[in-house]
């Protein structure tokens, strides 16, 4: 796949009026191929292999919540990158994720061309799915190279989306201490 893409960003470089074979772009097309994949690479991943059986017994029933998880996509639009960070929790019925697994699973989703809105859901979808949990709730924030380089070029502009699921939706309360929790930082 790498030599098919390498061989399009060289078609991609001619259209731009570019000269491939200039000393600075000789290696480019490789280079952007490889980057494209590794930053796409949450195609070739799957929640299973990604939890790996990383849950375990617990009688807490209280909120988990693991903020600050920096992520990177691209959107599917542009194909240019967003960046910015993912606060996701969810009360445990029994069990318990592993930690680093949360942000595995935020990596995952956000590896893949994406809007934002789908990839809050995605994430909050296989969290719930993985933990059987009572509610989950994600918070993405974001700026998006789309809407700061090109278009309307508002370099300070930040999306903010959100997803909540079970008790997060049903419970003002649970709702309210999530937001009030990720926010005192």
């Amino acid at each position: 796949m790498c030599d098919d893409l390498s061989k399009h960003y060289h078609e991609i470089l001619v259209g731009l009026g570019e000269n491939p074979e200039r000393e600075g772009l000789l290696d480019t097309p490789k280079r952007a191929a490889k980057a494209m994949q590794y930053l796409c690479n949450g195609y070739e991943k799957n929640l299973d292999e990604i939890v790996n059986g990383a849950l375990f017994e617990s009688s807490s029933d209280e909120m988990v919540i693991v903020r600050d998880i920096e992520l990177y996509s691209l959107c599917e639009h542009h194909m240019l990158p967003f960046i910015g960070k993912a606060h996701v929790a969810y009360i445990p019925t029994g069990k318990v994720l592993g930690l680093s697994k949360v942000a595995r699973i935020v990596d995952m989703y956000a590896r893949r061309l994406q809007i934002q809105e789908n990839l809050t859901r995605q994430i909050a979808d296989a969290v719930q799915k993985v933990t059987g949990a009572a509610g989950v709730a994600v918070v993405i924030e974001a700026k998006h190279m789309c809407m700061m380089m090109r278009g309307v070029e508002k370099q300070n502009s930040v999306m903010t989306s959100s997803a909540m699921l079970g008790a997060f939706r049903n419970s003002g309360t649970t709702r309210q201490e999530f937001l009030q929790l990720i926010r005192s930082h």
